[in-house]
């Protein structure tokens, strides 16, 4: 017998029952949601071979991810554009912005991941600070590229797919903010860009997490710091982020940096040292002044890898100082900023660098 549509009751029910094997099919893959901010990943260049000069931030998440269909075969993925610009323009209201986003998906049921892309300029910075402050064991993934999509050899398509991929995975839970790149899965919290021009941009002095490889995740360490669901900070408690700056060591180094943000009414100041985070002779006098105004005087290092040991080089005890322990200069300033949303003295504030 034909049915109204002129087919036989029989094919139109194998029809109807293969489509919606493949509606549950699709339903019952984990459901990733891709917050898009722009940069390179975002980008275009003149032309393919251009591949270090482009314009970042041109295109939307909803043709980034139609142009690749190969994430549906991990997860179902929704995608949101929440902003369009390149990483080194981000501000604190930015990281605010992004922090809620992020902390309201992850309290959805129907969101079993989310990936957020991301310029590499300050990848780390939001990928820290997401860290610190979104309480969730649900993975949370930042991905960024280090060539446009319209380059040879473009690197955004595959990062973005072992981005969903290790979002959408259940052993990725309960690991702090992570990063994708180059194959390699890093901590949020230890990870850096440490070139310009490379894919392999993005390194830790403890190496990575693991690695993504073809929707698989291989992993070999585990993060120790306090990090997401076991942080004493929330996003949702946090209105604003007090000033945090930073002032860079060098030879013949003068105080003018450090008199100028002291007077701007900075809260915390980074000083970005030499080596072991040394500070120069006539530079102690100024620091120790923004210490006496109430101002907290953090000691790291503009050194890539090492730590600052405490009571080295300085008399940290004496002085009333903290040291960064192994978080880069601009690292720190996210961390202060964030421990500075509640009320720390100098020796609140050391416990949690040790921490975090």
């Amino acid at each position: 017998m034909l049915n109204r549509f002129g087919w036989k009751n029989g094919l139109a029910a194998l029809l109807l029952s293969a489509l919606s094997s493949v509606a549950l099919a699709q339903a019952a893959k984990p459901h990733v949601v891709v917050l898009a901010t722009g940069g390179t990943i975002a980008g275009a260049g003149a032309s393919a071979a251009n591949s270090a000069t482009y314009s970042a931030a041109k295109v939307p998440v909803d043709k980034l991810l139609a142009g690749l269909p190969e994430l549906g075969q991990v997860a179902r993925v929704s995608g949101e554009q929440v902003f369009q610009i390149a990483s080194e323009s981000f501000t604190n209201e930015h990281l605010l912005t992004l922090a809620r986003r992020v902390s309201a998906l992850s309290k959805q049921a129907d969101v079993n991941g989310i990936v957020i892309t991301h310029g590499t300029d300050t990848l780390e910075e939001t990928a820290y600070f997401l860290n610190l402050v979104v309480r969730t064991t649900k993975p949370i993934v930042v991905v960024g590229s280090m060539r446009p999509g319209t380059a040879l050899s473009a690197d955004g398509a595959l990062n973005l797919y072992d981005a969903v991929s290790v979002a959408a995975s259940q052993d990725a839970a309960g690991k702090g903010v992570l990063v994708t790149l180059n194959d390699e899965i890093q901590s949020g919290r230890d990870v850096s860009k440490t070139v310009n021009i490379k894919t392999e941009a993005f390194k830790s002095q403890w190496g990575p997490l693991g690695m993504v490889v073809e929707g698989r995740n291989y992993w070999f360490r585990a993060p120790v710091k306090r990090h997401t669901s076991a942080s004493e900070f929330n996003i949702d408690e946090i209105q604003s982020l007090p000033a945090v700056d930073i002032v860079y060591g060098y030879g013949n180094m003068n105080t003018t940096g450090i008199d100028a943000y002291g007077k701007a009414g900075v809260k915390a100041l980074i000083h970005a040292g030499t080596g072991n985070g040394s500070v120069a002779a006539q530079a102690v006098p100024a620091l120790r002044a923004l210490r006496a105004n109430g101002v907290q005087v953090i000691r790291g290092a503009r050194v890539p890898d090492g730590f600052v040991l405490r009571n080295a080089e300085q008399p940290d005890d004496q002085y009333d100082w903290v040291v960064a322990h192994d978080l880069r200069p601009q690292k720190a300033r996210i961390l202060a900023m964030v421990a500075l949303t509640k009320p720390q003295d100098a020796k609140s504030l050391q416990r949690i660098f040790w921490e975090y």
